[in-house]
């Protein structure tokens, strides 16, 4: 799951969603891409250090698949997309990353814990 926050309206194509969820989840999460989901969160007001010029905050959270080298070769990939698609350069955001354990991710009236083990 990937949230961004702080994002103008005006520079979200409908697709991108479908972008970040292929690169990331094909390419190197190696996440069945139903389990993906994006959220971009236009329009909040926000500064970044010190001015109000486009900014964003991702979060991604996923089980399993993250860690100290992978989440540089994340970063690198979310980075370059988010610069490519959406206009904010690599300088004016923050990625937090979580590693969320099975038992604490929900889905279909369960956890994950049950769903994969």
């Amino acid at each position: 799951m990937i949230y961004f926050y702080g994002i103008q309206r005006e520079n979200i194509d409908r697709y991108i969603c479908i972008v970040v969820c292929e690169a990331m989840v094909g390419d190197y999460l190696n996440f069945n891409f139903q389990y993906c989901a994006v959220s971009i969160i236009p329009d909040l007001p926000m500064s970044f250090g010190g001015t109000t010029d486009p900014c964003a905050i991702a979060n991604l959270m996923s089980i399993g698949g993250l860690g100290v080298e992978l989440n540089k070769k994340h970063a690198k990939v979310l980075f370059d997309l988010v610069e490519m698609e959406l206009g904010i350069p690599s300088d004016r955001m923050y990625i937090t990353f979580q590693n969320a354990p099975t038992s604490d991710v929900g889905y279909k009236g369960t956890t994950f814990h049950e769903i994969f083990g």
